[in-house]
């Protein structure tokens, strides 16, 4: 938006959106980095709430950390080596994004409440609102997107 005074214009940049916050952060699948990554998660939602202004509630937050842990987990668990953590957010999603260097894709098992493990992909699927999963040169992506307001 511009604003005229006297004739002048003056730009304001509130016309110009936020470019979305991101952080990035690097495991290298010692014991520990889930933990790490729940923690990265909870201060990148801090900084969405005092530097965006996002009204992150403690449940979107709950919601956030606990795809965070899921996927970190598999990345873990699965390809035996360092993984990506990637945030990315704004007042209205949060999205996640691991890296790791398996080429195998994650497979989303049938529901079955008998079943010990297993169960995060599946988690994962009901709190985002879009999940996606591919290959990249050096492994794979998987992709979590969350709704911050319901």
């Amino acid at each position: 938006m511009k604003e005229h005074l006297d004739g002048a214009v003056i730009p304001t940049d509130l016309d110009t959106p936020a470019q979305p916050l991101r952080r990035a952060e690097h495991y290298t699948g010692r014991p520990g980095a889930v933990a790490e990554a729940r923690a990265f998660g909870e201060m990148f939602v801090q900084q969405l709430r005092s530097e965006r202004c996002a009204a992150v509630d403690e449940r979107a937050a709950g919601d956030v950390l606990l795809v965070v842990s899921e996927l970190v987990t598999n990345a873990q668990r699965h390809s035996h080596g360092p993984c990506v953590l990637e945030l990315e957010g704004t007042d209205t999603f949060v999205t996640v994004t691991v890296y790791d260097s398996s080429a195998t894709l994650p497979r989303r098992l049938p529901r079955d409440p008998r079943r010990v493990g297993g169960h995060g992909l599946e988690i994962v699927h009901g709190l985002a609102a879009r999940v996606s999963v591919e290959r990249v040169p050096v492994g794979k992506r998987v992709t979590a997107v969350v709704r911050l307001g319901r």
